[in-house]
């Protein structure tokens, strides 16, 4: 690549990672910018999967930073592995020269295509980040992941159907893509139908309005693996219910794979026929339920990793411990600390996690004080920094503070060991438990700080509305 091209892929990547943090992945530094004429650069993706990505999610913040860069109303195109690239063609003058690419850059080591597709079945996206290794497995999921990796292994066979049930957000969909990226990474030409339960159903009101059931029976019928999101929505639907019932015997018949997932199990599924139960059944049945803190702080620290992200660990906890419900929190929080970062042009820590993400601490009045009000009232007694007591000092004019912040915490507070340990500077379990015992010890044996402790728990008690 000519050094001017250089130059301006390198502007293009430092303006996306400043203006676009949101979308940037660790796997860009991959892409390589093979030519720039005829107002067009082009940009090889390491396979059709990323280049379907980029073009899909991506198309709009590469176009905007190739167009400040250069200052030209330029547009990216993405290529494949094997796409050819040819320079749009511009008027006499004003084409910029093709540089030499090597025979590498024009067409990459060809790699197994991991397009998921099955011709007019609108099959869902596939992200290249929903593959098994980005899944982070916990008590909550374990059974799930175990099951979809064992699907990879021997379709039609380990578990057949297999049924993900479990709330918004928590990981279902991801290891359905996973599936769908193993089995074409293992089987380059299997026919995998990946769809929606909504687009299922479009499809077959449309079959049925126009007389194309038996295209539309092929379509599905043929597929070696199935998977379909959101089953749930078949409730009411007789005529649909019909329909999946014998498409789901034929494809189990001719030992096909079958993936489903669910906001329910199958049996609470309203209005499900009682026949189409009992088939969900025959398989594996395996829910994904909320994450567990030590779950939730991995997620964010996986993800941020994948972004190119330095997520300190105490800003990891931090977050982990205020947002509990589902995986896209995490993934909204961690978007909001990446966006934020980057207009302020600092690096992501504690201060910027409390500024990024207000809000109040999980917990209500009527179950006791909020941590971060603890916190206060114990740094304003001994006269020391918050950030100190939330860092990693070790003198004693620092530990005993925060061995005291977390004592009380543990007290007066219905949190966790993790949640108390997460929001004072990230600490893990085992050191609350320690600052806890120590801080029982110096209480029994020294009647002046024992009165200190005292005193700073009625303080607690008094703010606290609600509170005897």
């Amino acid at each position: 690549m000519a050094d001017p091209d250089r130059a301006i892929w390198a502007g293009v990547l430092a303006h996306l990672r400043a203006h676009h943090p949101n979308i940037c992945r660790q796997w860009f530094s991959e892409l390589l910018l093979v030519g720039f004429g005829g107002g067009t650069l082009g940009v090889r993706a390491q396979s059709d999967l990323h280049r379907d990505y980029l073009r899909r999610d991506c198309l709009d913040a590469f176009n905007d930073a190739a167009r400040t860069v250069t200052e030209q109303l330029v547009a990216i195109r993405f290529l494949g592995p094997d796409d050819p690239w040819e320079p749009a063609s511009t008027p006499s003058g004003e084409d910029k020269p093709q540089p030499a690419a090597t025979p590498e850059a024009r067409r990459p080591a060809h790699r197994p295509t991991e397009r998921v597709h099955a011709s007019g079945t609108d099959n869902l996206p596939v992200s290249p980040d929903c593959v098994f290794e980005s899944f982070v497995v916990g008590p909550n999921n374990r059974l799930a992941h175990a099951a979809a990796q064992g699907v990879c292994e021997a379709p039609g066979v380990a578990y057949n159907p297999l049924f993900i049930h479990g709330g918004v957000g928590l990981g279902k969909t991801h290891l359905l893509q996973a599936i769908c990226l193993d089995i074409r990474e293992r089987t380059p030409d299997a026919n995998i139908v990946f769809i929606s339960c909504e687009a299922f159903l479009t499809r077959f009101m449309d079959a049925v309005k126009n007389g194309k059931m038996t295209a539309f029976r092929d379509q599905f019928r043929e597929a070696d693996i199935l998977l379909i999101d959101d089953i749930h929505f078949l409730s009411s639907r007789d005529r649909t219910q019909e329909e999946f019932f014998h498409t789901f015997n034929a494809l189990h018949q001719a030992g096909k794979q079958i993936v489903l997932s669910s906001d329910a199990p199958p049996e609470e599924i309203p209005d499900l026929e009682e026949r189409l139960v009992s088939r969900f059944q025959w398989g594996l049945v395996a829910k994904v339920e909320r994450p567990g803190f030590d779950t939730r702080v991995e997620i964010l620290k996986r993800k941020a990793e994948m972004r190119g992200l330095n997520l300190p660990d105490d800003v990891a906890c931090h977050v982990a411990a205020r947002l509990k419900t589902h995986i896209r929190q995490l993934e909204g929080a961690l978007s909001t600390l990446a966006m934020t970062a980057a207009i302020e042009n600092r690096a992501i820590d504690i201060e910027l996690a409390q500024q990024a993400l207000p809000g109040p601490a999980p917990t209500t009045a009527a179950s006791g004080p909020s941590i971060e009000s603890i916190i206060s009232t114990v740094t304003d007694y001994y006269r020391v920094k918050k950030t100190d007591v939330l860092g990693k000092r070790r003198h004693k004019s620092i530990s005993l503070p925060r061995q005291l912040c977390m004592y009380l915490a543990r007290q007066h507070t219905r949190h966790s060991l993790e949640e108390i340990g997460a929001q004072i500077g990230g600490r893990d379990h085992t050191t609350v438990i320690h600052a806890v015992r120590s801080i029982e010890t110096k209480r029994g044996d020294d009647t002046d700080f024992a009165e200190i402790v005292g005193s700073l728990e009625s303080q607690i008690r008094t703010a606290t509305p609600g509170r005897d």
